[in-house]
């Protein structure tokens, strides 16, 4: 098994590269995955175990990373496809831990797509859902999430979804872990989804296929109340690729100039 990783921001067509990637039958492309949060847990407990700290440190850390390795391989052992796509946006995070972990070289698929659309889809959501529920960052942050503006300035905080995901791939960057990153950036994607994907699998150094971007059947499911956001059809995709006008424009107003050029890819 070779597993790559998908991680980008929000909103930025991750679901969709899934389903499309999934068309290939050597390939299995996960839903938002626990993976990630399990190889976590195992790290931050591992050296809290009273038995593990008083083992030979050379023996444990040899241990710690056969029960790591053992995990992964363990948590796709069901699936037959030799090439695995797993989707976390906190990969870019802890792309140390995954190459100590595996024989071959980390490569991540980045979903990225204009800042400004990003939030403009994250308020056309709570447009959306705010009527019939309330999602929990309102409930949290409800003073300062009366307005486009706030909402905007919330989401885009360095502990909600997109401004931790910006801040991810800003530090991927930083750590040197650009030759190992390749940006799908939405609006490309979805006005030449061909040359996108012929791009994505020379990256992968993978055999092309011929994928079918009308007729794109949606296998990744989620219960999307899960995550805090309010809404309930987050990952929802369309059946054919085709390009998207930026929302922005409507939908944040003179709001969009605070987030214009922020790109770093």
């Amino acid at each position: 098994m070779k597993l790559y990783c998908i991680s980008g921001l929000p909103r930025a067509g991750s679901t969709l590269l899934c389903n499309v990637l999934a068309q290939n039958p050597e390939f299995y492309a996960s839903q938002t995955s626990g993976l990630l949060d399990s190889l976590m847990l195992i790290r931050n407990q591992w050296d809290r175990i009273v038995e593990m700290r008083a083992m030979n440190q050379e023996l444990s850390e040899r241990r710690k990373v056969s029960v790591l390795t053992s995990v992964l391989n363990g948590y796709y052992a069901d699936r037959n496809e030799p090439v695995i796509f797993d989707k976390s946006r906190g990969w870019l995070a802890h792309l140390e831990l995954l190459k100590s972990i595996t024989d071959y070289q980390v490569k991540v698929l980045v979903p990225v797509r204009d800042l400004r659309d990003v939030l403009a889809s994250f308020e056309k959501l709570f447009r959306k859902n705010s009527p019939s529920r309330q999602p929990m960052v309102e409930a949290q942050n409800y003073a300062g999430f009366q307005t486009v503006e706030q909402r905007c300035d919330t989401w885009a905080r360095y502990d909600q979804p997109v401004g931790i995901a910006y801040n991810r791939i800003k530090d991927a960057l930083q750590r040197g872990w650009r030759d190992s990153m390749f940006f799908v950036d939405y609006d490309r994607f979805t006005q030449n989804p061909k040359r996108m994907m012929e791009n994505i699998y020379a990256f992968l150094e993978e055999p092309l296929f011929n994928h079918d971007f009308k007729n794109v059947k949606q296998v990744t499911w989620e219960d999307d109340t899960m995550h805090g956001y309010g809404a309930g059809d987050l990952h929802a995709i369309r059946s054919e690729i085709k390009p998207q006008p930026p929302q922005y424009p409507t939908i944040l107003g003179a709001v969009a100039e605070k987030y214009k050029g922020l790109e770093l890819w």
